[in-house]
């Protein structure tokens, strides 16, 4: 298991720290409807949990319908989808005890940093972390690795002491591109197939084990 003593801890959001399922599929529904584009079953959306949101609604609704489809898609999150959202158990606790032994904890999300910010706050889990990164809602910083590029400039850190903690193989790749550690969470919505698919091999199965493997 990666040993996390000390280090700098970056964590994604969907599927790491809260469950949003209900709240990014129906948010999708309710945009490919809107487009008049006959919508997928909630179950069979999960696989947009994670990707930045454009890429998801390029194969959902085509690459000329995909901009609106994000529009429609932030009318409904931005004041419904938002908290149709779940935190997962044990993440306060993890999150106080990892502060408690001396890390420093971020939020890095492709999520658009606006709403990344107040779901924290909602879930009172803000108090938890140095900074909150997430995409702009132009699109910029939506590439995990850019995203991350840009925080460890911003926060004066270097790759290699640094850890990024998610649930997708977007998380993963990112990290490696910034010569970061990465812990996988398989309670959230990728797989240990998908995560050695890419070449990783370090991860957890619950938000407990967070606490062993930063030991």
């Amino acid at each position: 298991m990666l040993e996390l003593t000390k280090r700098t801890l970056f964590f994604d959001l969907d599927g790491t720290l809260t469950d949003p399922q209900q709240g990014i599929t129906r948010c999708i529904q309710f945009a490919l409807r809107e487009l008049q584009i006959v919508a997928p079953k909630q179950q069979q959306l999960t696989w947009c949990i994670g990707p930045p949101l454009r890429e998801s609604f390029v194969q959902l609704a085509g690459e000329n319908k995909a901009d609106a489809a994000v529009e429609f898609y932030r009318q409904r999150f931005s004041t419904i989808g938002l908290y149709e959202n779940a935190l997962y158990p044990e993440i306060p606790h993890v999150l106080q005890e990892l502060r408690g032994r001396g890390h420093s904890l971020f939020v890095a999300s492709s999520k658009p940093r606006v709403f990344v910010e107040r779901i924290l706050q909602h879930f009172e889990l803000a108090q938890y972390f140095d900074a909150v990164y997430g995409s702009e809602l132009d699109g910029r910083l939506q590439d995990k690795g850019e995203l991350l590029a840009y925080a460890l400039a911003a926060e004066k850190r270097q790759g290699g002491d640094c850890v990024m903690i998610g649930d997708r193989h977007h998380d993963a790749l990112g990290a490696a591109n910034n010569g970061m550690d990465f812990v996988g969470v398989l309670y959230g919505f990728g797989s240990a197939k998908e995560f050695t698919a890419n070449g990783f091999r370090n991860w957890v199965e619950r938000p407990m084990e967070l606490l062993e493997a930063a030991l």
